[in-house]
């Protein structure tokens, strides 16, 4: 195992699928079932060449019993969200930038980019800039996003936007994403865990 490999991991060792107990092995295969072709089709990298799992796939290894009904949640989350897959992408996006998550960046620079964002725009909103090329919703969502993220709040016009934009499912999808990027994008920050560019 590379030193290189190992360094993916951040504060943690990458786990080994050989020394899994049955409960971790389970969520291990789980995401090497799901995750790594999804991550694979979007051009990032969830593996290191040994097949051991980078990013925040790693350290959901630690806690199974937690890590499968949080997987259950991204899941529902992206299979019954009212928002596009361009509005996901900012959001998450926005989410990353407030944590300076390296990896959650990486990762959803390379699916913003899937779901038709230019690179230019998925850059500047990664760095918590305002973005040319959004559509109106794309800058609200991402306007909503910054706000709610730093200051803990919304103020009534831009709520009543977003809400003219999305409604209150839209919205509710919106807080629900927000959640769990943050949790995502704390896992992450906690272990120090690295982009592997």
């Amino acid at each position: 195992m590379s030193g290189r490999a190992d360094a993916l991991g951040g504060r943690l060792p990458l786990a080994d699928p050989a020394a899994l107990r049955p409960a971790q092995r389970e969520i291990f295969d789980r995401m090497a079932e799901v995750i790594v072709p999804w991550a694979d089709e979007a051009r990032f990298q969830s593996t290191a060449e040994d097949g051991r799992l980078i990013g925040p796939f790693n350290p959901a290894l630690l806690n199974p019993a937690i890590a499968a009904p949080f997987l259950d949640l991204q899941f529902a989350e992206h299979m019954h969200t009212s928002l596009s897959p361009r509005v996901r992408e900012v959001v998450i996006l926005a989410v990353g930038a407030v944590w300076q998550a390296d990896y959650e960046l990486y990762a959803h620079l390379a699916l913003a980019r899937k779901a038709g964002l230019s690179d230019e725009a998925a850059r500047a909103v990664a760095a918590g800039r305002i973005a040319d090329g959004l559509s109106y919703d794309e800058l609200i969502a991402l306007r909503l996003t910054q706000q709610l993220s730093t200051s803990h709040r919304v103020d009534e016009s831009l709520y009543r936007q977003a809400e003219n934009s999305f409604g209150a499912k839209g919205l509710i999808d919106i807080a629900f994403l927000i959640g769990i990027y943050h949790s995502v994008c704390a896992t992450l920050t906690m272990f120090a865990i690295p982009a592997p560019e």
